[in-house]
């Protein structure tokens, strides 16, 4: 095979290649901006907005992102995760001694079994009416915890739905790359 032959092939071999890193970086680009896109509909549309700074407490203070987006409404991945662990984590430590829903929904349930076991045996003692006060108590907190921890997970799937974007956003420009100097490899080959 000529010399002339080979550098033919690998010529339009190359500009092939390039061809498919340059579709491939486009659809990499294009469920980047989908993500990006996507993530910041979804966020504005709850029209959740940071405590401003003055209202942030001395702990609240501590997380440099509070700070940072105090004032300013939630629309990014990264805005979802601070919010969601500085300030919902927060929150949720405060409800039941830093207890999770879990292990406060345990403990729930045993004093409202409790509780009820007391209200048969005697309604008006005073025991058991303190004993089926805590029991509607600890059942408030774990409805808070119930629902801190979803919106808390809601807004970290977001968090990780921008992060895959972002992956694909550096893929596509490493596609893009790739394919100039494959094409520029290819040209100089012809």
């Amino acid at each position: 095979m000529k010399r002339k032959t080979l550098d033919l092939i690998f010529s339009v071999g190359g500009a092939a290649l390039a061809v498919l890193l340059l579709v491939l970086g486009l659809v990499l680009q294009n469920q980047a901006n989908f993500a990006d896109d996507y993530v910041h509909d979804q966020l504005s549309q709850q029209k959740i907005t940071f405590t401003p700074e003055a209202g942030l407490s001395d702990d609240e203070k501590e997380a440099d992102c509070l700070v940072a987006n105090a004032g300013k409404a939630l629309t990014s991945g990264k805005q979802a995760e601070c919010y969601a662990n500085e300030y919902i984590a927060r929150h949720l430590a405060e409800v039941n001694d830093g207890k999770t829903y879990s292990e406060s929904s345990g403990e729930s349930r045993a004093l409202a079994e409790q509780a009820a076991t007391a209200m048969e045996e005697d309604p008006e003692s005073p025991d058991a009416q303190a004993l089926d006060a805590q029991a509607k108590e600890a059942a408030g907190k774990v409805d808070t915890l119930f629902r801190g921890e979803s919106l808390r997970g809601l807004l970290l799937t977001s968090y990780g739905f921008s992060v895959f974007g972002e992956r694909a956003g550096q893929a596509a420009l490493v596609a893009f790359l790739a394919a100039a100097v494959l094409a520029l490899a290819s040209i100089a080959g012809f």
